[in-house]
């Protein structure tokens, strides 16, 4: 009698939850029309209902089924409050929205006027991209949000993520986290407290202090956008990428760790860590597996060399090779300065193996006060020592500096020039073929004696300090005189080829940029400035990122 009793009440709910509570209702309360707001039991095996022990409720046992507006809810055990709209379910409780989420847990409730679901013990919810686990779900079907504060693990096809918290946009695709975060991939680790991540896309946005580590690099940033599935980033805001051996620093930053090359610009420093020396500018690229970098736009490269600053300043400057071996190639109104030492050519070559700066193109050289000019400059260091060692200016060979005390320049010029320095200074010199001196003479009170001018095969002179020439040597069949200076007209003074350039002479750090890389540093500089005083806030979702599953348009073609 029970079973066909129980038959019958079932099939009343079938129909519709309107007869129903008609018929388990006191004859004092109001039947509530079911107007498609109202949660349905669509089924169970055993009903019952105790005002006694539990108010209001009627008790569903045994697959227990609930419908709900596009919700479709399973359990063993459900207690439905028709009044309040409202169920509470147990027991291997399921819960699927069409074929967009599915969410399972122990326990679960369900309002039908705020469509607002709360589910915990053991629960798992999922989409077709994303599988979530953690112990509470709050689910809001108005906004079509889920958020859990119960530390949860979010898994999809190429990260795991976990976190104290999180909140789930459906709609979007969008966890959003606020307290710390780890997305776990195999080739990286992203570690944050502010992240929007979407899972079918795979793209993160990261805000405030956060790193990407993987095997070989670590990124920190404070505002950026990373590609989980291309392994790309675009970072902001003073960002670096950190290598055993390089740091690239940069205002915007690109990174490809797939093929490892990144883009800076603005404010860009790259500091080789093992080599002491900082790469500077406002443009750059670096190929890390070619061992290679590009930077322009203000481009400095300074290092530390005889215990002392050395920098190097072109247009163009190209940095390749390993660590101990790499080569520098500045070109373009390249320039060079050192203390009492500087230079300009069209391009420098710098080999550090090797210890040779090769100055080509209109080279010139200052030491001191001596101008040297030629076709070609060779630089040679002691790279174990660290210091300059010698110079070799092949073709046309030019000395100058001025007297000591007048207004006469010395001058020595031949086909080649082979140097010698010592303590950073021009010590000895060789000129050889085709040799002319012009040579200001003084005793040892600096009277002038006269000014000797002579030819002659080759020539050695040994400098003094400052402008002076100790001695000079005559070697091959010399050919000249000493005339005192009121004998050798004005005209007769200066060499062919004379050109004293005392103006261009680099003196200090700043003098080595020319006029227009100062105008683009002063560009960039604004630019920074302008971006600085803009509100310091997430980076907007791409429109790649928006509109990832939407179909891509077709583009048709007129034929021809």
């Amino acid at each position: 009698m029970r079973k066909l009793i129980f038959k019958i009440l079932t099939f009343i709910t079938i129909l519709g939850f309107q007869t129903l509570q008609a018929q388990i209702t006191s004859p004092m309360e109001t039947v509530t029309v079911n107007n498609g707001k109202q949660i349905i039991i669509e089924g169970a095996d055993f009903l019952d209902k105790s005002e006694a022990e539990i108010p209001g409720a009627i008790v569903f046992t045994g697959n227990v089924r609930i419908i709900h507006q596009g919700v479709r809810m399973s359990c063993n055990k459900a207690y439905h409050f028709p009044k309040q709209n409202y169920v509470k379910a147990f027991g291997n409780v399921n819960l699927v929205q069409g074929d967009t989420l599915t969410m399972s847990s122990r326990y679960a409730e369900y309002n039908g006027n705020t469509k607002f679901a709360f589910a915990t013990g053991n629960v798992v919810m999922q989409d077709p991209k994303m599988t979530v686990t953690t112990d509470t779900i709050n689910f809001d079907r108005n906004t079509q949000e889920a958020y859990y504060n119960t530390y949860g693990t979010i898994r999809d096809a190429e990260n795991t993520l976990t976190s104290k918290s999180a909140r789930y946009k459906l709609n979007e695709k969008k966890f959003e986290f606020r307290t710390a975060v780890t997305v776990n991939n195999p080739t990286h680790t992203i570690r944050t407290n502010h992240l929007d991540y979407y899972t079918n896309s795979g793209h993160a946005y990261v805000f405030g202090p956060s790193t990407i580590a993987s095997a070989n690099n670590t990124i920190h940033t404070t505002n950026g956008f990373y590609d989980t599935k291309k392994d790309e980033g675009k970072l902001q805001r003073g960002s670096k990428i950190k290598y055993r051996d390089r740091i690239i620093e940069g205002e915007d930053l690109y990174y490809d760790r797939k093929n490892d090359f990144a883009r800076a610009r603005n404010n860009v420093k790259v500091t080789d860590t093992i080599n002491k020396t900082v790469i500077r500018g406002h443009y750059a690229e670096v190929y890390k597996k070619k061992d290679s970098m590009f930077i322009t736009k203000k481009a400095l490269v300074s290092g530390l060399f005889e215990k002392d600053s050395v920098w190097f300043h072109a247009k163009r400057i190209i940095v390749t090779g390993k660590t101990k071996n790499r080569i520098i190639r500045g070109y373009n109104n390249a320039r060079f300065f050192k203390k009492d030492m500087s230079g300009k050519c069209d391009s420098i070559h710098f080999n550090e193996k090797r210890g040779l700066t090769q100055m080509i193109g209109n080279p010139i050289f200052w030491n001191g006060k001596r101008q040297l000019t030629g076709d070609v400059m060779h630089i040679i260091s002691d790279t174990v020592a660290k210091k300059v060692d010698s110079l070799k200016v092949l073709n046309n060979a030019f000395i100058i500096s001025k007297d000591t005390i007048g207004d006469g320049f010395n001058q020595v010029k031949g086909v080649n020039l082979y140097g010698k320095f010592k303590d950073n200074r021009l010590k000895e010199v060789d000129l050889i073929k085709n040799t002319e001196v012009i040579y200001y003479m003084r005793n040892d009170k600096q009277e002038l004696i006269g000014i000797n001018k002579n030819v002659s095969s080759k020539i050695n002179m040994l400098m003094g300090e400052g402008n002076a020439i100790d001695s000079v040597t005559f070697f091959t069949k010399p050919d000249g005189e000493i005339y005192p200076e009121d004998e050798l007209p004005e005209n007769a003074r200066k060499l062919r080829g004379f050109v004293w350039r005392e103006d261009e002479q680099i003196l200090k750090l700043e003098d080595i940029f020319p006029k227009e890389e100062l105008e683009l540093d002063t560009k960039a500089k604004a630019e920074v400035k302008k971006k600085n005083q803009e509100p310091n806030t997430p980076l907007a979702p791409s429109k790649e990122t928006l509109e990832y599953d939407k179909p891509k348009k077709k583009t048709s073609g007129k034929k021809k």
